[in-house]
């Protein structure tokens, strides 16, 4: 049974609910929710007091940085590809991708994804060697200044990066695309992500896609994945969950997982929200270019922040700090 807080509090209200017993802090807080049920159970919710432990416990710090205190961590994109999907790719150019690694940090960028291979709807894979060739230099380089992580499948990659001073992995197949990967993994005993994938295949995953309750399908999924990971020697405490964003989803999918985001914290992780320039905020919004989807990609970033995220994926690190900054401003008065 995988719990869902109901009820969600912020600011002055969620804390004075806590004060009051009406509420119980959401994965250690800010948050707070009023009660929950089990996922998929339509009954009637049931009062805070009564839900699992796992609801209120904060996971322990992802990847080993102290949580900031007002606002989600923030991880900056950098696609060191040729065909990424939200136009920013950067192929083999290792000095424009550093350069942008750099430009993220410094308008405050907490840690930095890169990835040598798209996995856009329809994308064609990459061999580990090509992709490694993309992002080894540009990992080298930026590993130096702030906490990198590599965004690949290939468990050949995995170490490689590793090796280069990555310190987590970011896998869009939850460690099921290549068997070797889990075993990195847990060698490494490093951080890594687990991001809900319709298929193993980009070329497969949206099409005929259904599901009967997204949300409760993309957690019970997460939780095998989970179970698997611990199986092999990956504690819960170092993995954060993905729900996929865009990854073999129609906009309506994608808009219950933001609604409903605080359901994935009934699996006792870290929560990563990745809606940066996605399909469907162009679909929602009519802007065709994803370069120009930064303001429909902040309302997104507030959303998944308002919902109990713990790191949010961006491009457009700037635009979204600040977002993120003026919300803490007004949930907090100022101080």
């Amino acid at each position: 049974m995988i719990p869902e807080p109901l009820g969600l509090l912020d600011g002055p209200a969620a804390a004075e609910a806590v004060a009051q017993g009406l509420a119980l802090p959401l994965q250690g807080g800010p948050l707070a929710f009023l009660g929950w049920r089990p996922l998929g159970d339509a009954g009637p919710m049931r009062p805070a007091a009564s839900a699992p432990p796992v609801l209120s416990a904060a996971p322990p710090p992802f990847p080993g940085l102290a949580p900031h205190p007002a606002r989600p961590l923030v991880m900056g994109i950098v696609n060191c590809t040729p065909d990424s999907f939200s136009g920013d790719g950067l192929g083999a150019a290792h000095a424009a991708a550093i350069a942008r690694g750099e430009a993220m940090l410094a308008a405050g960028a907490d840690m930095l994804d890169v990835g040598g291979e798209s996995t856009r709807p329809g994308a064609a894979p990459v061999s580990p060697e090509e992709e490694q060739a993309r992002i080894l230099p540009v990992i080298r380089a930026l590993a130096r200044l702030a906490p990198v992580s590599v965004d690949t499948r290939h468990a050949e990659t995995m170490r490689a990066a590793l090796a280069a001073g990555a310190r987590i992995v970011n896998d869009v197949s939850a460690l099921a695309f290549d068997p070797a990967a889990m075993g990195v993994v847990a060698e490494a005993g490093c951080p890594v992500v687990l991001m809900h994938m319709r298929t193993l295949d980009p070329r497969t995953m949206q099409r005929r896609v259904a599901y009967e309750d997204v949300v409760r399908e993309v957690a019970e999924h997460l939780a095998r994945r989970l179970d698997a990971c611990e199986a092999a020697g990956i504690p819960r405490g170092r993995i954060a969950l993905d729900p996929g964003i865009g990854f073999g989803k129609t906009v309506a999918h994608n808009l219950a997982l933001i609604e409903r985001l605080p359901a994935l914290a009934g699996l006792g992780c870290a929560i990563l929200l990745g809606a940066s320039r996605k399909t469907f905020i162009g679909r929602i919004t009519g802007v065709e270019a994803p370069a120009e989807r930064v303001h429909g990609s902040v309302a997104a970033a507030l959303a998944g922040a308002a919902r109990g995220a713990h790191i949010l994926r961006v491009h457009d690190v700037a635009a979204t700090v600040q977002a993120l900054r003026l919300r803490a401003a007004v949930l907090t008065g100022g101080a």
